[in-house]
């Protein structure tokens, strides 16, 4: 017996207990991805990570205790928080890689991530059926047993993450603003030298020349501002004019976008005004549709085969939906890799990067319009069509976080954590459709609304007017 009938019959689970553990789960996701945003701003990704998976790791361990329904439900809203891990982990790597690259990684991250989620599929069971047929345990006992494993797993991630991983490129969490500030002091010498050397290779003009220093104008912890002034030497010398206000305005331009850069600790007008602009408001949108899609269509997916193919059994059917969610391995960083790929190509375009995220979301909506109006019975077609919609819905995905690290990188943590929760609230609002409309209306419904949202957001533009930053 697999490991999901044996809960079931253990527990002496409905139908209907098993479909409101998994709202309860997808409405825990929700809410710790809408604090964790703010929550990686203020204390860091690195650590917020780390508390939710120990958070997380305490459920699993009490899951031996559970004898009911209603304890499994329970259980699952608090193994939820697992969920809200992307988050964090999204936030962490925009902020070690470059913008031209940030969409491959993040988006290898979370296609890693989302695979796992059929990897443990194949293999708690396998856990499962070791410790009945080589430990000899009853299956009552065995399948409380096996949650030991995630609780070491989480646990030991969790502490190998802060013992040995750094917060940010440049050091500390706290100091990140001080570091950043002289990583620039240091550029800004150096090229300052550099620029004044090929001007003038005269040993004696370079020796008394006065390169560009920076004074902080408002400086703290969290918030970097900063000011270039030329020294009194530079100001005497009027051969240099030229070149100094050059390369004034060329290293103050620099500054500007650093200071946009930096994450700042999030406060009530600054959380309003980057949730609530254009930008934001449509990654939130693109992500509850593409991403809600794939929540809702892994809750279903095994029912859905089993319905259709009714040979293939329960087990078969979970193990060929299983791998709808494996493919996030390719599938993701595959939109995300585009993305970049498109972006470097058009010279640092981000309309390109947006067109191409509404351009997957309508490719997906149509796929799964074909699904829900054909409802295949023939395996080949439907294998075929559902490695689509994941081929579609996971690059979208990808895609989208790759627009993410260029909008108000000063809330970066905020930004990730509301299109995040979106996603989980997609998934929410699809799953009480579902429960409505029958499996082939719901393709037919989730595709109508993807390429509807698809096309009324692409006029909004990429990233706000006035960021000076993450371009």
């Amino acid at each position: 017996m697999q490991l999901t009938e044996t809960i079931k019959s253990d527990l002496k689970l409905t139908k209907a207990d098993i479909s409101n553990s998994n709202i309860v789960s997808i409405v825990s996701t929700l809410l710790v991805r809408l604090t964790a945003g703010s929550a990686c701003d203020r204390f860091g990704p690195r650590s917020t990570f780390a508390v939710l998976l120990l958070l997380g790791a305490l459920p699993t361990a009490l899951a031996p205790t559970i004898t009911t329904a209603s304890g499994l439900i329970t259980l699952r809203f608090f193994v939820g928080i697992l969920g809200g891990t992307f988050v964090p982990c999204q936030a962490w790597v925009t902020g070690f890689y470059d913008k031209s690259v940030v969409g491959a990684a993040t988006a290898i991250t979370a296609g890693i991530g989302n695979a796992g989620g059929g990897v443990t599929y194949f293999l708690m069971p396998a856990i499962y059926n070791s410790l009945v047929s080589r430990q000899h345990l009853t299956e009552h006992v065995a399948w409380r047993v096996s949650f030991a494993v995630p609780f070491v797993l989480l646990t030991t991630t969790a502490l190998a993450m802060l013992l040995t991983c750094p917060d940010t490129p440049t050091g500390r969490w706290s100091s990140r603003a001080l570091d950043t500030q002289r990583q620039i002091e240091t550029r800004d010498t150096y090229f300052s030298t550099f620029d004044d050397s090929k001007s003038n290779p005269n040993p004696k003009t370079k020796a008394n020349a006065s390169h560009l220093h920076i004074t902080p104008t408002a400086f703290s912890e969290d918030t970097l501002t900063i000011s270039l002034k030329p020294s009194q030497e530079q100001q005497h010398q009027k051969r240099h004019e030229s070149a100094t206000t050059t390369t004034t305005s060329n290293e103050q331009t620099m500054l500007d976008a650093a200071s946009w850069e930096l994450v700042s600790q999030p406060t009530y007008h600054g959380t309003a005004s980057a949730i609530l602009s254009l930008p934001t408001l449509t990654l939130i949108l693109a992500y509850l549709c593409t991403f809600g899609t794939e929540l809702s269509i892994n809750s279903i997916l095994g029912a859905y085969y089993h319905h259709n193919f009714p040979k293939l059994g329960q087990t078969g059917s979970g193990r060929w939906a299983a791998m709808f969610n494996l493919l996030n391995i390719v599938f993701r960083p595959a939109g995300g890799m585009l993305s970049d790929a498109l972006y470097r190509y058009s010279g640092g375009s981000l309309w390109v990067k947006k067109m191409l995220m509404h351009g997957l979301g309508i490719s997906l909506g149509i796929f799964l319009l074909v699904v829900g109006r054909e409802d295949p019975h023939a395996k080949g077609t439907m294998m075929g069509l559902m490695t689509a919609v994941a081929f579609f819905e996971e690059a979208a995905n990808g895609a989208t976080f790759s627009l993410v690290a260029h909008v108000h990188p000063r809330s970066n943590g905020l930004i990730t954590g509301a299109v995040g929760a979106a996603g989980a609230l997609g998934g929410l609002i699809f799953l009480l459709i579902e429960r409505w409309s029958g499996y082939e209306k719901l393709f037919w419904i989730l595709g109508i609304v993807n390429i509807t949202v698809a096309l009324a957001i692409s006029w909004i533009r990429p990233i706000p007017r006035d960021q000076v930053g993450g371009r």
